[in-house]
């Protein structure tokens, strides 16, 4: 696919099946119609109704259609969660263009590869982040900025609604940037047809319910609330929009609403305890609360559950497959659980296999593969794509299948640090330090830690024995995003490296070591 023809998608993988013709712009569509007057979007003390803000998506539709976009042009976006935000996904929706969502905590280099990745014909960005935009060093197509330009553009406009045979299923919707095992983001591309699945079986699961409050905090880059966010506004829910995470905003945005999924990411969960603490603020209903919980301590759980008197979800899924594939099990109020079984998801199909892509037993570990109408189309521009087998996605997490079902968490067989709901590639640090001639060599592994759940740690073997730690990080700042930043340097010789047979480092014997300090 050239950089702005609407012809075959340039990305490979597995299509689910279509769901039955729906679009997610005329699932809003139909919403808006049913219930023009309904709240749909609140920002700030500003509240768009269905209706409203169905027109304002029709008018930007028909800006994006005059500025020559067809179906299957990207269109990027760097901007903080705003209303626009929102309006630009669903207008895409209408014409079957992917919305490339851009990270802005990355660094200027990682940034570049991921625009130039999708090569857009247009980008929107808010007045906060045009300067880092107009600092990158590639072509973003037009750009069109946020803020009074963009009311003109839109007033200039008619709000009919587009033709309804624009856009399909199987058309990208988005593009969310994963971490890269070799080094660089990856675009993955979640389809219409993925994006309604997604909604669906948080419907079937209990884990999302329809026409209830969604509270988008988390940055609109990531699939916590792109996914929600969207599923709300096909079913007749009210989104509010937050900047970011402020405790005191989201406590205050939840009292007395009837929220469906109260989003509480690993790292958080401490602050929002005590706001809610403090306020006695409390939502007028509650469906569930949290997410991961595996990176957050138990007795938080146990607290925050039982003041908030809602379930936690012990979710396991990610940006390609949605809250499935085992995102089901919601733990009880007030319990501080000893083990954390995940539950499979409804119309979802998993395995357990071994290297040679063979079925294990029940009690055996196996990485789990992956089938189900929530999964992703492929990585953008990634032809052959090693994660799909047979025609089943391969995680890379290996789990235990239980007697009752339950799936127990082993281990990543990609070597993979999540910290603070962040996914952290060795790669995309050790690729930046092994550039300094300072550095003979460079081996990041995960270390256990209180809040973000696990920290990347750098053990450094120096050619310039005059080099700090302090150093050290400073070589990764502004070449990633803050948060892969290595929290710790570890300086130790090259004989120090535990290899294997065939010279490759064994970071699980260094992850040994950092425990055992840490004992000590």
């Amino acid at each position: 696919m050239n950089a702005h023809s609407g012809t075959a998608p340039a990305y490979g993988g597995v299509l689910a099946l279509a769901a039955s013709g729906l679009t997610v712009g005329g699932l809003f569509a139909a919403e808006a119609s049913r219930g023009p007057e309904r709240p749909a979007l609140q920002h700030e003390g500003r509240l768009l109704s269905y209706g409203t803000l169905n027109a304002r998506v029709n008018r930007l539709a028909a800006t994006l259609a005059a500025h020559g976009c067809v179906r299957g042009d990207r269109v990027a976006i760097f901007a903080e969660n705003r209303p626009e935000y929102v309006e630009l996904q669903l207008a895409a929706a209408k014409l079957g263009l992917i919305v490339a969502c851009q990270n802005w905590r990355l660094a200027q280099e990682e940034l570049e590869h991921c625009l130039s990745l999708v090569a857009p014909r247009l980008t929107f960005v808010s007045e906060r982040h045009a300067p880092m935009l107009q600092g990158l060093n590639c072509d973003p197509g037009k750009v069109l900025v946020f803020g009074e330009a963009y009311e003109r553009l839109l007033d200039a406009h008619p709000d009919h609604e587009p033709p309804a045979d624009v856009a399909a299923p199987e058309d990208g919707l988005v593009i969310l940037y994963t971490s890269g095992t070799t080094g660089l983001p990856k675009g993955a591309v979640i389809s219409q047809r993925a994006m309604i699945a997604r909604s669906l079986i948080g419907q079937i699961d209990s884990t999302f319910i329809p026409g209830a409050t969604f509270i988008a905090w988390a940055p609109m880059f990531h699939m916590v609330s792109t996914d929600n966010m969207l599923a709300t506004l096909m079913t007749g829910g009210k989104v509010v929009v937050i900047d970011g995470f402020q405790p005191d905003a989201i406590v205050a945005a939840a009292a007395g609403e009837n929220i469906g999924w109260l989003q509480v990411m690993p790292g958080t969960v401490e602050q929002m305890l005590s706001e809610l603490k403090t306020t006695g603020l409390r939502p007028a209903r509650l469906g569930s609360v949290g997410c991961m919980a595996d990176l957050v301590p138990r007795q938080q759980i146990a607290e925050l559950t039982d003041l908030l008197q809602a379930p936690y979800i012990n979710s396991f899924g990610s940006t390609e497959t949605g809250s499935p594939p085992a995102s089901r099990n919601l733990l009880p109020p007030g319990h501080a659980p000893a083990r954390l079984p995940k539950l499979q998801n409804s119309l979802c199909r998993i395995r357990l296999v071994d290297p040679d892509d063979r079925d294990v037993a029940d009690g055996e570990p196996g990485e789990l593969a992956f089938r189900g109408p929530t999964l992703f189309s492929g990585y953008w521009r990634v032809p052959e794509e090693k994660d799909f087998h047979g025609g089943w996605f391969h995680m890379g997490d290996v789990f235990v299948r239980n007697p009752d079902g339950g799936l127990e968490f082993v281990d990543r067989r990609k070597y993979l640090i999540k910290s603070g709901g962040e996914n952290i590639y060795p790669a995309e640090i050790e690729r930046v330090l092994l550039a300094s001639p300072r550095i003979a060599e460079a081996v990041v592994v995960r270390q256990a830690d209180a809040r973000w759940g696990e920290v990347p740690v750098a053990f450094v073997v120096a050619n310039d024995q005059t080099l700090t730690g302090e150093e050290v990080i400073a070589m990764c700042r502004g070449k990633i995003a803050g948060y892969k930043l290595p929290k710790r340097v570890r300086f130790v010789s090259d004989a120090e490296l535990p290899r294997s047979t065939t010279g490759k480092i064994k970071r699980h014997e260094l992850e040994d070591v950092l425990r055992a300090e840490a004992a000590g």
